[in-house]
């Protein structure tokens, strides 16, 4: 017959084993659920769009304006290079910079949804996520008198009914595949640096640049980008004499990924 504290040994083993299994189950469920919400890339909870096996292709995205001075001043620098870009504005910007807005439409640029309040969607309530996408597409209609077809989550964060409610709207979710930290404090050089490698690794992998920027910040208006938009201007000389396209995300709507 087993010794009793044999048989206590190994029931404790046993219950170790199931508690451990059970935490490494957990840890992966989260793990992976974190993955599909915060990941820019992941298609786990529907489909994104990134960027397409277009190597010689760069798009210019921008997120959390308008924005006094430095969205002006990203214009003229976008103008002087005949260069297209996409601007994810927030909403409650849009209604007080209304001017701004309606100057980077005119100047023929994409303007697409980031949120009326710039918030963490995928902790919202479905009311309030429908309402951060549909106020913030007012906002913009009202101002622009244009459709909006494209929508960026902020933070690029979102759960399966932020999707569906842009697809509701008949917007297009548009994510990144590089990202250079613009909203710390930094120089042109080092944001310079930071998008050199990126592009040279995005094609090395045969695929195009999807570049999120900040013409602006979500606390409020008056952020000091100046540093965002002289590396602009950096990235634009240096690519002036190469066969580098710049497109936007409208560009890759039917490409195949």
């Amino acid at each position: 017959m087993p010794h009793p504290t044999s048989i206590a040994a190994t029931s404790l083993l046993t219950t170790a084993a199931i508690v451990s299994a059970t935490t490494l189950g957990t840890a992966a469920v989260l793990g992976g659920a974190t993955y599909a919400a915060l990941w820019p890339q992941s298609q786990i909870f529907g489909p994104v769009l990134v960027a397409p096996r277009r190597p010689k292709e760069i798009a210019l995205t921008y997120d959390d304006g308008p924005n006094d001075v430095a969205t002006e001043r990203l214009l003229e620098v976008l103008a002087r290079y005949d260069v297209r870009a996409t601007f994810f504005m927030i909403g409650r910007y849009v209604r007080q910079r209304p001017k701004i807005a309606r100057a980077v439409a005119a100047a023929g640029h994409v303007i697409g949804n980031h949120t009326q309040d710039h918030p963490w969607l995928p902790w919202q309530t479905a009311t309030r996520i429908r309402q951060q996408l549909t106020d913030c597409n007012a906002a913009l209609e009202d101002t622009l008198g244009i459709p909006i077809r494209l929508f960026r989550p902020p933070h690029g964060a979102r759960r399966p009914y932020v999707l569906r409610v842009a697809r509701d709207l008949g917007l297009t979710t548009v994510q990144w595949n590089i990202i250079v930290s613009d909203w710390l404090p930094t120089t042109p050089e080092t944001l310079l640096d930071r998008l050199q490698r990126g592009i040279g690794k995005n094609r090395q992998q045969g695929l195009a640049s999807n570049i999120v920027l900040h013409d602006g910040g979500d606390k409020a208006l008056g952020q000091p980008r100046i540093p965002t938009v002289e590396a602009t201007q950096k990235l634009l000389e240096l690519c002036k004499a190469t066969s580098t396209k710049f497109v936007t995300p409208l560009d890759w709507l039917d490409a195949t990924p």
